[in-house]
């Protein structure tokens, strides 16, 4: 399984119609985050850009998972296929009885 990373460029000016999406855009990238198919997800602090890691077969099928996003027709995708991605997941320490 490869990861590619997306980098979506974002209108300028967010529309109402952009705006009522966004909660049903954060939905999907709980749902797609859940399921494995999402490891990552970033907004840029001026909100000109977004980036996310999917892991996925091919770019083809990247280019799928990121069709389901609500926002997809408002964004400028370009996929880059990683040759690794270092995630840092948070331990949790284990419980002892000691």
């Amino acid at each position: 399984m490869s990861q590619f990373m997306v980098e979506f460029d974002l209108p300028a000016e967010m529309t109402e119609e952009f705006t009522v999406k966004i909660p049903h855009q954060r939905l999907k990238v709980n749902e797609l985050m859940e399921s494995g198919k999402l490891l990552t997800y970033a907004l840029s602090l001026d909100r000109q850009k977004l980036w996310c890691v999917v892991k996925a077969q091919t770019e083809f099928e990247a280019m799928e998972i990121i069709s389901e996003f609500p926002l997809i027709n408002f964004m400028d995708p370009t996929i880059t296929e990683l040759m690794f991605n270092n995630i840092v997941s948070l331990r949790v320490p284990l419980f002892s009885l000691n």
